[in-house]
């Protein structure tokens, strides 16, 4: 029997390209004489993050659609008719058994040659308010795998499955690293830590925020690990002459880090929200407003509703985050019972079960 075929489309940010990297490690693991090829947009930090993982991928020229008038606007239908060629020409020549979108520009439009072409496709819908392009692709798709329910005023009841996201193994049991992360990150044992989180590209309204509250949060005792992105890095890395602050523009271990951590403060994208549930560590959620329908505030919601986690609004960051932090610092009681909430959220084996709707589709 020939070895098995997938393909994987999934880019623009960490979030959805580490969820379609963690289901091919899975496929992979099940099938190891099975051939992945992946499909992302040639700009975007797949073509970088994907080969790392040892993975080759394919570049489509492809963008969104910006809010305001540009000139990338106005070559977007050009780009995404290139992109469909290209999309078809791949899927021709490597023939998959299925093809697996995880969300991303190049998702769309390799998506929807593969379902027009009759091959299998599946869904990873990671955020609780799916994007334009998801919403599109779902009447095709072979199956929907979701990470938060009451989605069915989106996506076709009967393609859905509830899965959770695809998280990196290695934060799955973290308990047993703390020593090691205090010596690979060149921690304080003795001191919090805590840890900031503004997502793969960074966040510039919390970087704002940790340069703004530093001498308070410093005040208080903590140390601090500032993951403030690729873009920002020039603009803060001198924040790291400080004694007890740290600041990175990217984060290789972060199982390591999770370990280390005894408070985080983070964006909610799908992705990191997954992962902080199966941490467990006390949590304050700042979601980005700039994102399609408002979907990382829906996210953190998600959590805060069930107490697992707390969350502040970008625009209540003034008035309301010191005495939020002050809070969470000083009572245990909120924190264990944050952590425990948080916990009973996580969905650990979602890979695992994605993969197995995927080889449903091809026994």
């Amino acid at each position: 029997m020939k070895p098995y075929k997938f393909i994987l489309s999934g880019g623009g940010t960490g979030g959805h390209i580490y969820p379609a990297i963690a289901i091919a490690n899975e496929l992979k693991s099940r099938f190891p004489d099975a051939e992945f090829l992946f499909v992302g947009a040639e700009d975007k930090m797949e073509m970088q993050k994907v080969p790392q993982s040892g993975y080759k991928i394919i570049g489509l020229w492809i963008a969104g659609i910006q809010r305001r008038m540009t000139f990338d606007n106005a070559l977007f239908p050009i780009k995404l008719l290139s992109s469909l060629l290209k999309a078809r020409k791949i899927i021709r020549e490597f023939k998959p058994d299925v093809v697996i979108g995880t969300g991303g520009f190049a998702s769309g439009p390799l998506l929807q040659i593969a379902g027009f072409a009759g091959i299998p496709t599946v869904i990873q819908e990671q955020n609780s308010y799916p994007g334009i392009t998801n919403k599109l692709l779902s009447k095709k798709a072979s199956k929907i795998c979701v990470a938060y329910e009451n989605l069915e005023r989106f996506f076709p009841k009967e393609k859905m499955i509830l899965t959770g996201n695809p998280v990196r193994q290695d934060v799955l049991d973290i308990d047993s690293k703390r020593s090691e992360a205090i010596s690979y990150f060149n921690l304080d044992d003795n001191k919090k830590t805590l840890l900031i989180l503004g997502g793969s590209l960074g966040s510039r309204r919390i970087n704002q925020l940790i340069e703004k509250e530093l001498d308070f949060l410093l005040a208080l005792g903590v140390q601090i690990f500032w993951q403030c992105g690729n873009f920002y890095m020039a603009e803060y890395k001198n924040f790291s002459e400080r004694e007890d602050v740290q600041v990175v523009s990217f984060i290789d271990r972060m199982d390591l880090i999770y370990a280390a951590a005894d408070f985080v403060i983070s964006r909610a994208g799908a992705s990191s929200v997954s992962e902080l549930c199966l941490v467990g560590k006390p949590t304050i959620f700042i979601p980005s407003p700039n994102v399609a329908e408002d979907h990382q505030t829906k996210n953190g919601k998600a959590i805060v509703d069930k107490k697992g986690a707390l969350l502040i609004k970008e625009s209540e960051l003034e008035e309301k985050f010191e005495s939020v932090f002050n809070k969470l610092l000083y009572d245990e009681n909120l924190q264990r019972n944050l952590s425990l909430n948080m916990k009973k959220l996580a969905k650990p084996n979602a890979t695992k079960d994605i993969v197995e709707e995927i080889i449903k589709l091809i026994k």
